[in-house]
């Protein structure tokens, strides 16, 4: 997903995404969707978080940052 897109989901959940970076600003939107903020934190694609809009990109940002 694209920054842009994830700007406008923060912006309709109320968030003002200012300059914040994509990662911030995914963990933002998954603490007031009342989830971990863990976007790009999974380690060997391991997560309990099955319905998480940011799963498969979680994954990959994970890979990219270890």
């Amino acid at each position: 997903m694209r920054v842009d897109e994830v700007r406008e989901i923060a912006k309709r959940m109320g968030l003002v995404p200012g300059r914040m970076n994509k990662r911030d600003l995914i963990r933002k939107i998954q603490i007031v969707e009342g989830n971990f903020d863990c976007f790009g934190t999974a380690r060997d694609a391991a997560c309990d978080q099955h319905g998480c809009l940011w799963r498969e990109e979680c994954f990959s940002q994970a890979k990219k940052e270890n």
